[in-house]
């Protein structure tokens, strides 16, 4: 693998998880991540409160738009080292194949788009997505990927997505 890991994050709207999970990786993986994220459906815009929530966080939200996975499986675009899907739709749809077979794993994460109630519960819900894909990721950046074998890691990855208590 390179010195510089790409990651594509993906979700079916591409409309807040999988943004939230590429601006958390770009922060706390810069200089050895470099990530991405799309969405089987793309929404088309992301979800303003998705947007809210990483500028009160102090993300650069210049890179956020809602996208195709499409635009990762053509020639020219960058290739994939990891490809994580964060919402279960997508886990369950049949994806692109990747070029240079990336190292998968599935981290599922609640939908805060879906969340109804106030705007204070939905706000919550935003934030409790981005904790918890915080987490993950922060694990994530802290693996010794030189110094593993791929079984390894893969078990590894895995084990990010399943182990990590939902709430709390």
């Amino acid at each position: 693998m390179s010195e510089t890991y790409n990651v594509l994050f993906l979700c079916t709207g591409n409309s807040a998880r999988s943004i939230l999970a590429e601006a958390i990786l770009n922060r706390v993986g810069a200089g050895k991540f470099k990530a991405h994220s799309a969405g089987s459906h793309p929404k088309g815009a992301v979800h303003p409160f998705a947007l809210q929530l990483l500028q009160t966080l102090n993300h650069d939200t210049s890179f956020a738009r809602s996208k195709d996975w499409q635009e990762f499986a053509v020639p020219g675009a960058p290739e994939m080292n990891f490809v994580f899907t964060v919402c279960d739709n997508a886990a369950n749809e049949s994806c692109p194949i990747w070029p240079g077979q990336p190292m998968t794993a599935h981290w599922g994460v609640p939908d805060p788009a879906a969340v109804e109630g106030t705007d204070a519960e939905r706000h919550l819900a935003f934030a409790e997505a981005y904790r918890m894909l915080n987490n993950r990721i922060s694990i994530f950046v802290s693996l010794p990927m030189n110094m593993i074998d791929k079984l390894a890691l893969q078990k590894r990855l895995d084990e990010i997505g399943r182990n990590l208590p939902i709430a709390g």
